[in-house]
């Protein structure tokens, strides 16, 4: 699973419409409305880093998580004096920590890279080893809508003067893997370098990952449309998870209240 090597240095340059600012404002605010507020967060998934850097501003006491030594190069580059996060290069599905934390957040359809329903289940139970007691799981995932109706089969390119790629996407609607053939030209110097590299995706449907939570010890408090407060519908393109850490037996929640519906 360890995408992001050729096209880790220019992966900020064709993510530059992502608007990260608004993203980490949403999940530093589904953060706090479910009770944390401050305190050791983990990113599993970090990639470059710019979410975790969000998070970090937003005075959360990052960890950043990543088994792409490539994309913790830049991630670390980013630092500036007084930045005190911590990147570990490790695979979510194996990762070790020194202790717990308040809580984990994995974005940018990180989970979709598990293919593997034990994978998964792996990652869940990870998480509730090392959250707090009470601590909070939030994620998102691209939806089986977005891999079936706006990417699958189709080609996306992109031209820049320093760099371009051609992204081209084959989707199984039988074993819900959507495969991209990304093709890279990178400008070095006076030429052009190309790259080419493989990347697989799951469509996770929202029952599946809920009794995988539960298999995991974990209790599943809500999903959402992404950035809203709606539940998710037949269109939605990308969903965020909360799950709850839930090792003690009998617990009971109040989750349903936090939302301030």
């Amino acid at each position: 699973m360890n995408e992001y090597t050729s096209f880790a240095e220019v992966y900020d340059l064709f993510m530059d419409n992502v608007p990260y600012q608004e993203w980490g404002k949403y999940l530093a605010g589904l953060l706090r409305q479910y009770g944390v507020r401050d305190g050791l967060v983990a990113e599993l998934g970090c990639g470059t880093g710019s979410m975790t850097m969000e998070l970090a501003a937003a005075g959360f006491d990052m960890i950043g998580i990543d088994n792409s030594e490539e994309m913790l190069a830049i991630a670390r580059g980013k630092m500036g004096e007084g930045d005190s996060i911590l990147y570990l290069l490790q695979d979510m599905r194996s990762f070790e920590l020194y202790g717990t934390v308040n809580a984990f957040v994995s974005v940018c359809d990180s989970l979709n890279y598990i293919i593997d329903e034990s994978d998964l289940l792996s990652v869940f139970r990870l998480v509730n080893n090392y959250l707090e007691r009470d601590g909070i799981f939030i994620f998102d995932l691209n939806t089986p809508y977005k891999y079936e109706e706006m990417l699958g089969e189709k080609t996306f390119a992109e031209n820049r003067e320093d760099s371009s790629f051609i992204w081209e996407n084959y989707y199984d609607r039988e074993d819900k893997i959507n495969e991209y053939d990304l093709t890279l030209f990178i400008r070095e110097g006076e030429l052009f370098r190309k790259y080419e590299e493989v990347h697989c995706q799951r469509a996770w449907e929202l029952d599946e990952v809920r009794d995988l939570l539960g298999r995991a010890g974990m209790h599943f408090v809500r999903a959402y449309d992404a950035f809203t407060s709606e539940e998710p519908n037949d269109s939605s393109e990308r969903i965020y998870v909360v799950a709850r850490e839930g090792r003690q037996a009998g617990k009971t929640y109040n989750d349903q209240n936090l939302d301030g519906n």
